[in-house]
């Protein structure tokens, strides 16, 4: 897991994690000071960053490809929280800062590349910065109203209502994410989605 300022392709990453929602906001000073933090690291699909139960918790910022946070039961069910792109983020700062376990697990849904840093290290920085600690926040409390507002859609919306909102919501991933992610997402059966497609209820 090279550190970005080792990495053979540390230029053109530099540019990407730039467009993070996070990061752009960063000044040239801070970002010289996260930069030595941080590892770039390439996950094959289906990889999981972060287990459900764990302690060890670290914060991820997408270069490239789809994660998703997944939880699942004592009997294996599992539920998809959310995804997240490039330039979005994937962390369990809540976990973190409440001494909990984390309560999901994080994983590839596509190839991915990332820049991840210890939750711990990351902590320390936005202490040391409480412009970047408050639009952190803030972005924290619009991921949670989004998994909220999606754990209340599956009970609200039909099925066709919840493709289509998902459509809305998430045209850019709409064609990228495999028709089994999107049907577990919409707590659906891939044969209901292709058949909602051919109906052209969506």
């Amino acid at each position: 897991m090279p550190a970005l300022d080792h990495h053979p392709e540390a230029k053109i990453i530099r540019l990407q994690l730039r467009q993070n929602l996070i990061l752009k906001h960063l000044n040239p000073a801070q970002w010289q000071e996260l930069e030595r933090l941080l590892e770039i690291v390439d996950y094959p699909k289906g990889e999981s960053l972060e287990h459900q139960g764990d302690w060890s918790m670290e914060q991820y910022f997408v270069i490239e490809g789809i994660l998703k946070r997944v939880v699942s039961n004592a009997q294996g069910k599992e539920m998809i929280l959310r995804f997240a792109a490039e330039s979005d983020i994937d962390t369990s700062y809540a976990a973190w800062r409440l001494k909990t376990p984390i309560p999901y697990s994080i994983r590839a849904v596509t190839k991915v590349r990332a820049a991840k840093l210890s939750m711990q290290q990351w902590v320390q920085f936005l202490e040391r910065h409480a412009a970047v600690k408050s639009a952190f926040e803030f972005e924290i409390m619009k991921l949670m109203s989004e998994v909220m507002a999606h754990t209340i859609t599956l009970h609200l919306l039909d099925a066709p209502g919840r493709v289509q909102r998902f459509m809305r919501k998430h045209a850019d991933l709409a064609d990228r994410l495999p028709k089994k992610e999107l049907a577990s997402y919409l707590n659906l059966s891939p044969e209901t989605l292709s058949r909602l497609k051919r109906r052209g209820k969506i």
